[in-house]
C-alpha cells in the first residue's frame, strides 16, 4: 500500500554520492526531502538538480536534509553531475542516492507502471523529526518541480507542528494565519493574547506566531 500522511517513511541503507548512508540515522533530529528522478541525463532532470543546488542554503536554514533518488548506478550519478554544474552552473552539493536494483524506489512505490515499469515518477517526500510523512507530491516524467513551492509548504509544515494555526491559500511567510476550528475562543485569548478578527466563528484571523 502506497505511503500516506502520518505513517512512519520505511528505514533503508543505500548507496550514495555522498557514501553510504542509513536513512534514519542519516536524518537525524530534523526535517528531510527525499526525491526521485526518472533517470540521469535527462533534461527536466538536470534543470531540477541544478535548482536545489542553489536553493540548498535555504533548506539548510530551515534545518531541512534534501536526498535525491534516481535507478542508475553511482559511476552515471557522478558523470551526470558534471553536466549539471556546467549547464546550470551549480554543481551537486547533496546526496544522490543510486538505486539501480530499484530496492527504495520500491519500497516508497515510486514506480508507478502505468506511467513507466522501469523509471521512477517524480516522487517528493517530506519528512518529519518523528520520521513521520508530512507531505507526498507526485509529477509526471515531463514536468518539472516547484522548489520554491516546497519551501513554503515546509514553512507551513513546521509553523502548524508547533503553533494551532493552519495556513491559508496561498500563505507566505510572515502573512496571517488561521486559528484552527479545534481551539475555542477561551484557550485563544490564552495562545493569541493580541486578539484576532473573526470573519466566521469557524474563521479567525490572527498575525503568524513567532517561532
Amino acid at each position: 500500500m502506497a505511503l500516506q500522511l502520518g505513517d512512519e517513511v520505511p528505514d533503508f541503507t543505500a548507496e550514495t554520492t555522498e557514501g553510504e548512508i542509513s536513512f534514519h540515522s542519516w536524518l537525524g533530529s530534523g526535517w528531510g526531502v527525499l526525491f526521485s528522478h526518472p533517470k540521469d541525463f535527462t533534461p527536466v532532470c538536470t534543470t531540477e538538480l541544478g535548482r536545489l543546488s542553489a536553493l540548498k542554503p535555504q533548506f539548510d536554514q530551515r534545518n531541512v536534509k534534501v536526498l535525491g533518488l534516481s535507478v542508475d548506478p553511482l559511476g552515471s550519478h557522478k558523470e551526470w553531475a558534471n553536466d549539471i554544474k556546467e549547464t546550470q552552473g551549480h554543481a551537486l552539493n547533496f546526496p544522490l542516492i543510486a538505486d539501480p536494483d530499484k530496492k527504495v524506489a520500491n519500497l516508497y512505490g515510486m514506480i508507478h507502471p502505468n506511467a513507466s515499469d522501469t523509471l521512477t515518477v517524480r516522487s517528493v517526500f517530506v519528512i518529519g523529526p518523528d520520521k513521520k510523512l508530512k507531505l507526498s507530491l507526485t509529477y509526471p516524467a515531463s514536468t518539472g518541480r516547484n522548489f520554491d513551492e516546497l519551501l513554503r509548504v515546509i514553512d507551513s509544515l513546521q509553523l502548524t507542528a508547533k503553533h494551532k494555526v493552519a495556513t491559508p491559500v496561498d500563505w507566505k511567510q510572515g502573512e496571517d494565519v488561521i486559528i484552527v476550528p479545534s481551539v475555542n475562543d477561551d484557550a485563544a485569548k490564552a495562545l493569541f493574547p493580541n486578539g484576532w478578527k473573526t470573519l466566521k466563528p469557524y474563521l479567525r484571523i490572527v498575525p503568524q506566531p513567532k517561532s
